[in-house]
């Protein structure tokens, strides 16, 4: 073979692997964009996120059906610690507690972690307790992440945008309402939480720092 040839087959495979690799950066440019997007509009300014369904898929259901609904419109970030979570889905601005249709499985196994931005279940002890609070870190909390075979808190999606809205709600001045603590002193509400429109079709010991569903 000549080294003309040669050259002209090394240039035949270096198309295909470039046409390869391209095709696949576009699946998972689709794949990324065919997740479903919820933006939620607060008192303080707008947050996007993300979800996962495909490894959350009970919770990011359970979220998508209540988002639907209109379930946390109105409702209030009722418990926010600095340096740890912001956490919503529970009380309207009246304190009134707002019961969620049903709980969804522990899917605390699945391979996403509690980071900053990540958007996670709050649940009572029992691991399948999560219903509709959800609350955001603010810091990477490894220790509510399943370990051992003890399930965690089940993280569904994060941020993508509006990780300064966080960070303004994390800084609010808190006090103590109905026995609760970290309930911000001026109520920071959801007005409303919404698929983005290009979005797709409609008994273990809890870690330290239990987010419990209250």
């Amino acid at each position: 073979m000549s080294d003309q040839n040669r050259a002209s087959d090394r240039s035949l495979i270096h198309f295909m692997l470039f046409c390869a690799l391209t095709t696949m950066a576009q699946v998972d440019n689709v794949a990324s964009a065919s997740q479903p997007h919820v933006v939620i509009e607060t008192s303080l300014g707008t947050m996007v996120a993300k979800l996962d369904e495909k490894r959350a898929p009970e919770t990011v259901a359970n979220f998508l059906e209540l988002v639907d609904a209109g379930f946390y419109d109105g409702l209030i970030f009722h418990r926010v610690i600095a340096g740890f979570v912001i956490q919503t889905g529970g009380y309207d601005v009246d304190m009134q507690r707002r019961e969620s249709p049903r709980e969804v499985p522990n899917e605390s196994f699945n391979g996403l972690k509690n980071l900053k931005g990540a958007l996670s279940m709050a649940r009572l002890a029992h691991p399948d307790s999560a219903s509709s609070q959800f609350f955001i870190n603010l810091n990477a909390n490894t220790h509510l992440d399943a370990i051992s075979g003890n399930p965690g808190y089940t993280v569904f999606g994060h941020l993508v945008t509006g990780t300064d809205v966080a960070e303004e709600i994390e800084f609010a001045d808190t006090g103590i309402r109905q026995g609760m603590a970290g309930v911000p002193l001026e109520s920071i509400v959801i007005l409303s939480a919404r698929r983005r429109p290009e979005g797709p079709r409609p008994g273990a010991k809890p870690p330290h720092h239990v987010l419990r569903d209250f």
